[in-house]
């Protein structure tokens, strides 16, 4: 299914129709009436009698429906924030298990009308926002940090369930309380990051190291603590911090020249999306200077980084399906609904760069809960 883009939005100002009604709506039966001097008492008896079965009989219906009853129709907004591999798997896995539940249940997840990629804007991402809200959504599914803040400021008003995807650090980001108790109308899953433990590879890696790299983005949320506590980790250990950012691709294509030429002797990027849409561009670049990139998921190893660490993406797009169909079938309360997590220590290895720069990461097995190779790709198979 093709996702719509910004130019959905930019190419005209158009009138947003207002769509009636949710897909789970039932209408309201009408009871009869008797009128007539002649009606006799047992007639207005049987009437009253239709009448009362019909409002039971209604709002029995309406309860069934409300539970999410076969043949139930749920409208489901989800908005990508870019394209990169990971956020696209995410999406597609959404997509497959939305559809294997609605098969198993009976009922019908519509997301092939409401389906977005803010493609990184901002201001695109708002009037997605603002479309699916007039278009009355059951519910909207943000995948990446900052498409769940804006959509969380969408619903602020009119409390449409939100569950995000890929939210690095939901508390941090201000999208819910705690973890355990969101407390409002949007939950989700996370790829927290554990920072600590992919700085441990670095250095298992190299246990000789002096300096290492920070490459990301300032404009992100989902950087802002692992880049501290990589940084606290690195002062611990008497190691030399360079930062560099970027916030368009080319501007990470001369940070990453600018990290090689300070002397870098591995670089780090967390779960930072403009980073990992830059990766194709920059990894010969570390490849030839044989400085290994290390990322915060597995699409940065698929895209030529030499290692990607982190969550399974497309178990956790399923995760967020799963949470989808509790509280659109089950009626589970986004408040109360904890935020889930998933196994966040696969270590994804790219052999042809590791090759390439000649580094050993046998060591790696016995510090992962899983390691896998890949090689360089655009988008996972």
């Amino acid at each position: 299914m093709k996702k719509k883009t910004a130019a959905l939005f930019l190419a005209a100002a158009v009138t947003v129709t207002m769509l009636g009604g949710c897909g789970n709506e039932s209408g309201q039966a009408q009871g009869s009436e008797t009128s007539g001097q002649d009606a006799g008492a047992d007639e207005a008896q049987d009437t009253a009698d239709e009448s009362a079965d019909g409002t039971e009989e209604n709002a029995s219906e309406e309860k069934a429906e409300d539970a999410g009853a076969e043949g139930a129709v749920y409208k489901v907004g989800i908005v990508q924030f870019v394209d990169d591999a990971s956020l696209n798997q995410i999406e597609a896995s959404i997509e497959k298990e939305l559809d294997a539940k609605a098969a198993e249940l009976g009922v019908t997840f519509d997301y092939g009308d409401y389906t977005y990629n803010g493609q990184a804007d901002a201001t695109v991402l708002n009037q997605i926002a603002t479309e699916l809200v007039a278009s009355e959504v059951d519910v909207i599914v943000p995948i990446a940090t900052p498409a769940a803040m804006i959509m969380q400021n969408a619903t602020e008003d009119n409390q449409i369930p939100v569950v995000f995807s890929a939210v690095s650090d939901p508390v941090g980001a201000g999208l819910v309380e705690s973890m355990d108790a969101p407390g409002s109308n949007i939950t989700g899953t996370s790829d927290s990051l554990n920072t600590e433990a992919i700085m441990d590879l670095i250095v298992a890696a190299n246990p000789e190291i002096k300096k290492i790299g920070l490459l990301y983005s300032k404009s992100e949320d989902s950087s802002k603590a692992p880049v501290e506590a990589a940084k606290a980790y690195c002062a611990d250990k008497g190691i030399e911090v360079i930062e560099k950012t970027g916030t368009t691709n080319d501007e990470v294509s001369l940070a990453a020249d600018a990290l090689i030429a300070g002397g870098a002797e591995a670089v780090f990027t967390p779960t930072d999306n403009t980073v990992m849409t830059a990766e194709l561009a920059i990894y010969e670049k570390f490849i030839e200077a044989g400085v290994p990139h290390y990322g915060g998921a597995d699409s940065f190893a698929l895209n030529g980084a030499f290692l990607g660490y982190g969550v399974n993406y497309e178990e956790l797009g399923t995760a967020t399906a799963d949470m989808v169909v509790e509280i659109l079938v089950n009626g589970a309360d986004p408040a109360s609904t904890a935020v889930v997590t998933l196994d966040n220590g696969i270590a994804t290895v790219n052999t042809e760069t590791a090759e390439g720069i000649g580094l050993d990461y046998s060591m790696f097995a016995d510090m992962c809960t899983e390691l896998r190779e890949i090689v360089t790709a655009e988008e996972f198979e």
